[in-house]
């Protein structure tokens, strides 16, 4: 059990995701388990049209944030408006587990302080068995190195995460970054073996194994020294066009 709630905001960073922002803000709602929690939605879009396609009923409060392009950048400007204790990034295709508040809580409240951020295990929404791999490799690999990426939902004292100043302004590994200046730092990283289910969109328009080794290949040239402006004009980005 936990033994202080601190409240919690939950920034998902957007671009053409209208089609599917309402469930992803009613899921969060829903799985919340009756906590209430901040929701800021940070559209980096053009047009900004899936800040119009937010549902406005009853709930947590939900903000909507208008900024530039970028998945850092975007994340850093939800965070900028946050009024949380927690700060955690979701993606737009990636649902939380069942009363995710108390695995949270559980992670930063209950061992003195002790760990200040860390993310969730993963699954792939897919019956397809390659898939399963994938995330199972997934898991192992963010277990051994600490360093999750930004489809695990991770979370982190808000207070932390503005003394590192936030995500770096690069345009792709910005998670990577963030957990590796976090290990550099001494900070405890753990790994919730509660799991988010993300969406196999990615896996099912690349195809498993061009995604699968593509990620690899750009993960190996960043540890390389590879300039994330570099990488970023081999990564295709998520979600719709607007």
């Amino acid at each position: 059990m936990a033994t202080s709630a601190r409240s919690i905001s939950v920034i998902i960073p957007v671009f053409g995701e209208s089609a599917i922002i309402e469930q992803t803000v009613r899921q969060v709602r829903e799985s919340a388990a009756g906590r209430p929690v901040e929701i800021v939605v940070a559209d980096g879009g053009s047009g900004h049209e899936t800040l119009a396609a937010l549902p406005a009923e009853g709930g947590p409060e939900v903000l909507g944030v208008r900024c530039p392009p970028g998945r850092g950048v975007q994340m850093n400007a939800g965070a900028a408006v946050a009024g949380g204790d927690i700060l955690l990034f979701l993606h737009a295709d990636t649902r939380l587990p069942a009363d995710w508040p108390a695995a949270v809580d559980h992670a930063l409240c209950d061992n003195g302080g002790r760990v200040r951020a860390g993310a969730f295990s993963l699954a792939i929404d897919s019956s397809r068995p390659a898939l399963a791999v994938v995330a199972t490799f997934a898991n192992m690999r963010s277990r051994f190195e600490r360093v999750p990426y930004g489809d695990q939902a991770p979370f982190i004292d808000a207070g932390l995460f503005r003394e590192l100043g936030g995500f770096a302004p690069i345009p792709i590994m910005e998670d990577v970054e963030l957990f590796q200046r976090l290990k550099r730092q001494g900070e405890p990283i753990t790994i919730l073996d509660e799991r988010v289910l993300t969406s196999p969109r990615r896996w099912e328009r690349d195809g498993v194994a061009r995604r699968t080794l593509g990620n690899w290949r750009l993960r190996l040239r960043y540890a390389l020294g590879a300039a994330p402006g570099e990488l970023a004009r081999f990564y295709k980005p998520d979600g719709g066009d607007e």
